[in-house]
């Protein structure tokens, strides 16, 4: 018997036995969702905002952005000046101003937004822009982590992303730079 084979014998003579695995806990989330998930944004840079309808949301791009601006929108109820279909390649994104996508899950712990490869075109979209802007329905915010991934199919082929404010980095000294890798700003509207 070679040496390999002795250690791998060794090995299998002394394999714990299988145990089953530990239940998860539950984290029960009893707050108001909305105001907390404004709160875990704001902590990472970003901005909520409730509103009733699509027609705030244009009116808050009207006021914002400049219709020279380039605008891709993945959502129905509002619209952008750049259908995303017409980029095969990522690259040609580099000049998108401002991105508009729907949100499949919030966090209310930490203010981040589940977003699968089916709601993005290009991966890079939501990295790319220099503006976000994210449709969420308030009746998809859930409290924590556990509660996301118990509805996620994190098996399933494809892509997925969770987003959680505008790109930032500091340095040692502790300087924050915001949108230094991506977008500049990130706001969340929650609709009913």
């Amino acid at each position: 018997m070679s040496s390999k084979e002795r250690i791998l014998a060794a090995i299998q003579q002394n394999k714990p036995d299988l145990l089953p695995l530990p239940e998860q806990p539950e984290f029960p989330y009893d707050s108001d969702l909305p105001a907390q998930y404004t709160i875990g944004l704001a902590g990472n840079g970003g901005k909520c905002l409730e509103v009733g309808g699509p027609e705030e949301v244009l009116a808050f791009i009207k006021e914002h952005f400049r219709e020279s601006q380039m605008i891709v929108s993945l959502s129905e109820a509002v619209p952008g000046n750049f259908n995303v279909a017409m980029a095969e390649d990522p690259h040609e994104l580099e000049h998108v101003d401002l991105a508009i996508l729907e949100g499949d899950w919030g966090v209310a712990e930490n203010g981040a937004i589940w977003l699968p490869e089916e709601k993005l075109h290009h991966r890079a979209l939501p990295f790319i822009a220099q503006h976000l802007i994210v449709l969420l329905k308030k009746d998809r915010l859930l409290g924590n982590m556990h509660e996301v991934y118990a509805r996620i199919d994190v098996q399933a082929p494809g892509y997925g992303v969770f987003i959680a404010g505008p790109s930032k980095t500091a340095d040692i000294e502790q300087s924050l730079v915001i949108g230094a890798h991506g977008p500049r700003s990130m706001t969340v509207f929650l609709l009913d």
